[in-house]
């Protein structure tokens, strides 16, 4: 599977458990640690843990890939799944506000995450 595959992918389960402000970087050729970000936002612990395991499940039962790391699960504040080729950081709003990683990677180009996945624009359709 290429890397924004898998990228697209993890969007895509964040995005079924109702991930908030989901944002896809590529970081190829800036960052030499992994190709793609994906930084999104959960509203409580609860919500994080379930967006980060909806992440690592979707991809371990549908795609037989399992992350390489796994950091902050219990706490549910940010959680990191590091996939190498991507790193998916799930947070609670104020810690993604103090730890700024949009700003840190903001001349990374953002990828669209195709439509189908946007659970909101799902649920206003009729």
């Amino acid at each position: 599977m290429q890397s924004q595959d898998r990228a697209i992918l993890c969007a895509a389960y964040a995005l079924e458990k109702k991930a908030l402000d989901v944002r896809l970087l590529k970081v190829a050729g800036i960052s030499t640690l992994t190709d793609f970000l994906l930084i999104a936002t959960g509203s409580s612990d609860r919500h994080v843990q379930a967006v980060a395991e909806s992440v690592r499940l979707g991809l371990k039962k549908d795609h037989e890939v399992q992350p390489l790391a796994v950091e902050g699960e219990n706490e549910g504040r940010w959680v990191l799944l590091d996939y190498g080729d991507v790193m998916v950081h799930i947070f609670q709003e104020p810690v993604r506000h103090f730890y700024d990683l949009d700003g840190l990677w903001s001349e990374a180009p953002e990828v669209s995450i195709p439509e189908k996945f946007h659970w909101e624009k799902k649920a206003g359709a009729s």
